[in-house]
């Protein structure tokens, strides 16, 4: 009995201090979102060079405008999560809600005459009223159905828009913003930083919005229908009206994202309201991690850093001196951020945001070895 019991006691022993260094270490890093949170917002205030991932100082108004665009689709990507991830929705029309805020609040500050704060609230308005409205109709079907009743939204959308109806919306040239309407603080190359702590601001919101319904009641069903609508009916519920009550926040949330993207941009382009742009968006969120924290916003964030980034490097006078077989495809940004796409999901199932745990089960397992060779 001694024997037996003298391992178990030193396994005890020994497996205190590891879960005590674990529990260390999930108090130490509790706070890193708002240490990162003071690090952004300071950002503007830097010199600090990032060679390899940006041109000159961080603070410099070229880069900023690239890190305002990240933090922007990084947090377009997490609303969208809401319907792909967390709902179980594939919606190949997110793009419309996206152009709806940018295009209303740029129209009617050029053709009403109306300051930008006013503006910015009827293009918000426009977003959630026809989230709402397209969703009551595309939610009536599932599954596929409802993707390909999204995508002909979408493409309507586009093609009215690039129609030019009335002379609005510019067509395939699209309409620059008024400046005589904007705030003057956020007009102007010397007000990057101004643009900046808006996105941030937006992005901080957007975070906190889609963390607080997750985390309600209604999250719960979101994750129920997912994983079993008909269990969701089953218990009393009626998915539809939880389905649809997602379908508008993540518009709502779009709408607000391109209103803050005409103020990056300084105008309103169709490219935005093309199946494209969702395409794009589906491709932040897989590449980041559907349905998880942060996965999202980082897909977001990477694929627009690669998506400028990597058109330098394909007119770079390194590509250039590459041999034909090499220099014909990687001088096309595209098949490089094809490439990059390809590889993450190759290399890391589930996302970016999956790397931490497959890198603690890694090292778990290591862990685990030496102790089942000691083992009698």
């Amino acid at each position: 009995m001694t024997t037996a019991t003298q391992p178990r006691g030193r396994a005890r022993t020994a497996d205190h201090p590891v879960a005590t260094r674990s529990e260390r270490l999930r108090r130490a890093t509790r706070w890193w979102p708002a240490l990162l949170l003071v690090v952004l917002v300071t950002v503007p205030y830097s010199a600090l060079p990032l060679p390899g991932l940006l041109d000159g100082p961080i603070g410099s108004p070229g880069n900023l405008q690239l890190l305002a665009l990240c933090l922007v689709f990084g947090a377009l990507a997490t609303g969208y999560d809401l319907l792909l991830g967390r709902t179980g929705l594939l919606s190949f029309g997110h793009a419309l809600y996206f152009a709806a805020g940018t295009y209303v609040t740029n129209t009617v500050m050029l053709e009403a005459g109306l300051p930008f704060a006013l503006s910015a609230l009827l293009g918000l308005l426009a977003g959630v009223a026809l989230s709402a409205l397209l969703g009551a109709v595309g939610l009536r079907v599932g599954g596929i159905g409802f993707s390909m009743v999204t995508l002909a939204f979408a493409q309507a959308g586009s093609i009215l828009v690039q129609r030019d109806p009335g002379g609005v919306t510019g067509g395939e040239e699209g309409r620059a913003a008024p400046a005589d309407r904007l705030p003057a603080s956020l007009v102007g190359i010397e007000h990057t930083a101004n643009l900046y702590w808006i996105a941030l601001a937006y992005l901080v919101l957007v975070l906190a919005v889609v963390q607080w319904t997750v985390r309600s009641p209604i999250g719960r069903v979101w994750e129920g229908i997912k994983e079993n609508e008909r269990r969701v009916e089953v218990l009393g519920l009626r998915p539809y009206g939880f389905k649809l009550a997602a379908f508008v926040l993540a518009g709502t949330l779009a709408a607000l994202s391109g209103i803050v993207y005409l103020l990056l941009t300084g105008g309103a382009t169709p490219q935005t309201t093309t199946s494209d742009f969702t395409l794009s968006l589906l491709v932040m969120v897989v590449l980041g991690g559907s349905g998880t924290r942060w996965g999202p916003l980082v897909g977001g964030i990477v694929y627009t850093w690669a998506d400028h980034r990597l058109g330098d490097l394909a007119g770079s006078g390194a590509v250039a001196g590459l041999p034909s077989v090499l220099r014909v495809p990687l001088s096309q940004p595209l098949f490089l951020l094809g490439a990059l796409f390809v590889a993450v999901i190759y290399l890391l199932p589930g996302g970016v945001a999956r790397l931490p745990a497959r890198l603690r089960a890694a090292r778990t397992s290591r862990a685990a070895g030496p102790e089942k060779v000691l083992q009698p």
